[in-house]
């Protein structure tokens, strides 16, 4: 258990955090959340010592072991893999030392009666019994397990560590963590660096953790899998709830609702006491009523308003150009690097319209084809883009190919051309740059501010093809979902490569699975995908014993199911959002046209022609009686709604 007792800590005279409290309990599941800046990094770094508060104490219970994983580090080791992983057993591997050195001894023995002999033998049966006892005899295969199931390949084991990008590296730092096995686990943005495959394995591997877990996240979906409890920052300040991600906003929206209902109950009470007050301030036969009044106020506990921070990005992509029906032709197409093969004979098309999602394991090509359609990579085979395609790219590393010399301003100046360098300004302004932001130089922005600053230099012309990847990595959760609506709302083509479930929900009709050198095509959204690739691997041969198969087989079951519920409730819910939104488009429409007869009416002079027509009045009947009718079937859609996503929290 660690006791967090009035924490606060403050950079350039501003507090950071601001006097707050909490405690992890010894199996709690916390997802630490707020908007990029909040200070959740911050309190993680508090909590493992690496940077003290200004004020306030952190209380340890006995024997607290913390292991921590930070958004980024720079690694240096010229170790293996296999050999890097390892070192999350160094105690063991002391022992193991230690060992071979008593070995060694007993091996120049040749007086086998002396007592230093049977010292040396009696040490040598307490280091093994501990050597066992720790899990030394299981390390090499647990350490195996472990990389294999955050994405590295047997193959791997041996390569030194620095051939690896740092992606990759953080891996390896994140099996250290898991090996240790540490009571407390600290998480920052950990599916950064993963992919989908690897988060659902990473998953499993903390529902059977007995320890503690905080977890900073943007990923909605991996946070509504593994927390039961959320922390929210704003404004220095915390909020605790006792749910998961998805039910806290729920939470979060009603406390707001209730205490904005409070306050203003509170805001009439008070100026009724202050009318009071001030009627008969000045009579005699009143002065004991106002006096009481006067202390009635003064003892009143004011109700504040919790200040949160709304401020969010706002864009829209121009209107796409017309194109072709077909935008992208990949025939028999092959990348290697190296001597590496990466893609073997890949056949791939595009059409007009289509919205695609390249999804697999990282290395498998889903940025090298991505970066070929964008960027005319080299390869082999045959790659064609269709009649006049014009592509707006979001690379990977987008923010490392910004000039970090350059100003805000000067960025997307320097890419400009046209009437649109009259508006950078305001582009600026809906990606959260404005006043001396705008001036500020790119090497002094954090990841999500130059996230957000690579995002807009993709509204700089109109472009047919957009093709992100990764685009949601250092986005909170309000700009992720305000960039979804924007995709949603974009009509020309894209391929988006992503690990996040909850960002690809319902964003695109068909997958691209990248695997061993090939790709396979799913029609559907990312959860129609993930349940055909548990019937796919299902189908897969296992040669596992027959116990690990049956527990596999039952797991993937059990998923598949999950997966299915998934796809039925999402496919219910989009087609009452739809229905809704219809609704309201017709309601907007009635109300238009009712509003523009009532001013009609209103002056019946000058509109005498139009309101003694021989349907005037038949046609405003009838409008007002369609918006009662759309305005019940409206309520019953938000009944409907409200009852199925009752329902799915319940069977969650």
């Amino acid at each position: 258990m660690i006791s967090l007792n009035h924490i606060s800590i403050h950079f350039t005279g501003e507090n950071l955090l601001d006097d707050i409290s909490f405690i992890i309990g010894d199996h709690d599941r916390i997802g630490l959340v707020g908007k990029n800046g909040a200070g959740k990094s911050t309190l993680l770094k508090i909590i493992n010592r690496e940077i003290s508060p200004n004020s306030g104490q952190i209380v340890y219970s006995q024997n607290t072991s913390i292991g921590h994983l930070p958004q980024e580090m720079i690694i240096y080791s010229d170790r293996t893999i296999i050999e890097e992983a390892q070192t999350a057993f160094d105690h063991i591997l002391k022992l193991k030392a230690e060992i071979d050195q008593l070995t060694d001894q007993l091996a120049t023995y040749t007086d086998y009666e002396s007592e230093s002999y049977s010292r040396l033998i009696q040490r040598l049966e307490k280091s093994n019994h501990l050597f066992k006892l720790w899990g030394g005899n299981t390390m090499k295969g647990e350490t195996e397990r472990v990389l294999m199931g955050l994405g590295f390949s047997e193959e791997d084991f041996d390569r030194p560590m620095n051939t690896f990008s740092s992606g990759w590296q953080m891996r390896v730092e994140l099996a250290k963590i898991l090996l240790r096995n540490p009571s407390v686990i600290l998480l920052d943005e950990p599916t950064n660096h993963l992919d989908i495959e690897s988060i659902t394995w990473l998953e499993e591997w903390i529902h059977n953790y007995q320890g503690a877990l905080v977890l900073v996240s943007h990923d909605r979906a991996f946070l509504d899998n593994i927390t039961h409890r959320t922390i929210e920052i704003s404004h220095g300040k915390i909020y605790d709830f006792k749910s998961s991600y998805s039910d806290y906003v729920i939470k979060r929206e009603e406390q707001l609702e209730q205490q904005l209902a409070a306050y203003e109950n509170q805001q009439k009470q008070i100026a009724q006491i202050e009318r009071f007050i001030e009627r008969f301030r000045y009579k005699a036969t009143k002065a004991r009523q106002v006096q009481s009044r006067i202390k009635q106020l003064e003892k009143m506990d004011k109700i504040e308003i919790d200040e949160l921070d709304r401020a969010s990005i706002h864009f829209r992509f121009p209107q796409a150009p017309p194109s072709g029906k077909i935008v992208v032709e990949i025939k028999n197409l092959s990348k290697s690097y190296g001597g590496k093969a990466v893609l073997q004979n890949i056949d791939f098309t595009l059409l007009k319209g289509e919205k695609v999602a390249f999804v697999g394991r990282n290395g498998e090509g889903k940025s090298t084809l991505s970066k070929i359609i964008a960027t005319s990579l080299d390869h082999e085979g045959i790659f064609r883009l269709g009649h006049n395609v014009k592509i707006g790219y979001y690379a990977q590393n987008q923010s490392e190919l910004l000039d970090l010399n350059k100003t805000v301003y000067e960025t997307l100046d320097e890419s400009a051309k046209g009437e649109i360098r009259t508006r950078l300004k305001s582009i600026l302004g809906s990606f959260l740059f404005s006043g001396e932001a705008i001036e500020k130089k790119v090497g002094v922005l954090s990841g999500g501010e130059k996230a957000r600053l690579a995002l807009a230099k993709l509204l700089l012309e109109p472009v047919n093809l957009l093709v992100l990847d990764e685009p949601t990595n250092h986005l909170d959760m309000l700009s992720k979902d305000i960039l979804k609506a924007a995709l949603l709302d974009y009509s020309g083509s894209m391929i988006i490569v992503s690990h996040d479930r909850d960002f690809l929900q319902g964003l695109t009709t068909k997958v691209i699975e990248f695997k061993q050198h090939h790709i396979k095509e799913y029609l559907g959204d990312i959860y129609d995908f993930l349940s055909s690739r548990q019937m796919d691997t299902l189908q897969e041969p296992n040669h596992e014993n027959e116990i690990n198969q049956y527990n596999q087989t039952e797991r993937q079951s059990q998923n598949k199911i999950e997966y299915e519920k998934r796809k039925s409730f999402e496919r219910k819910r989009r087609k009452i959002v739809s229905q809704i939104e219809k609704c309201e488009q017709e309601i907007l429409a009635t109300d238009k046209e009712v509003a523009e007869m009532n001013i009609q009416l209103a002056h019946p002079d000058k509109f005498k022609d139009i309101i003694y027509s021989k349907n005037f009045f038949d046609r405003y009947d009838y409008l007002k009686k369609k918006t009662e009718r759309l305005m019940s079937e409206w309520e019953d859609l938000h009944l409907l709604l409200q009852e199925l996503e009752q329902s799915d929290l319940t069977n969650s």
